[in-house]
């Protein structure tokens, strides 16, 4: 790996770590590949939040979606994962490459895709997963696979019996 491809990997970190810390990841990633010879990048991070006031995790997962539609986040969808309900939010958003990083000296926009995943617990908690890229290029990829890891999320309670939080009974 050269210089510059080291020196462009740690500016792509040092952009995601402040927001990371800020949303309280519980765990965080970073994936550089390359699709059809184009380089590409995407993070990922999983944090637990409040849930928004609801009489059950059906009313938080509206709750969630319902928000989410109002500020625009993008397209959200109320959707059923293997564990059980949940809000996906696709969307892109325009974070700043701070001027110190360019050459300039003066910010820049940095626009980035991304798929957010919000799965409303029994307990008052939301799991908040996403995933997002700047290199379109690598959307597919990075959305199939994001896709196939939230699919897999899988809840137990304590017993060690599954805890499904479905609108209709498994």
């Amino acid at each position: 790996m050269s210089e510059d491809d080291k020196t462009a990997f740690a500016v792509m970190c040092a952009l995601g770590f402040d927001g990371l810390r800020a949303a309280g990841a519980e765990y965080a990633g970073v994936c550089v590949t390359a699709v059809d010879g184009t380089p590409c990048s995407a993070t990922v991070f999983a944090t637990l939040v409040d849930s928004p006031d609801a009489a059950d995790v059906a009313g938080a997962a509206r709750n969630i979606a319902s928000s989410l539609r109002r500020v625009a986040a993008g397209e959200v969808s109320e959707i059923e994962l293997p564990c059980g309900l949940a809000v996906s939010c696709i969307g892109t958003q325009q974070p700043q490459l701070p001027g110190e990083l360019t050459e300039t000296g003066e910010s820049l926009p940095f626009p980035t895709a991304f798929i957010r995943v919000y799965v409303p617990l029994p307990n008052g908690t939301t799991l908040v997963m996403e995933m997002g890229t700047p290199t379109m290029e690598g959307w597919d990829l990075f959305s199939t696979m994001f896709g196939n890891t939230v699919s897999s999320i899988r809840l137990y309670n304590a017993n060690g019996s599954a805890l499904i939080t479905s609108r209709t009974t498994p």
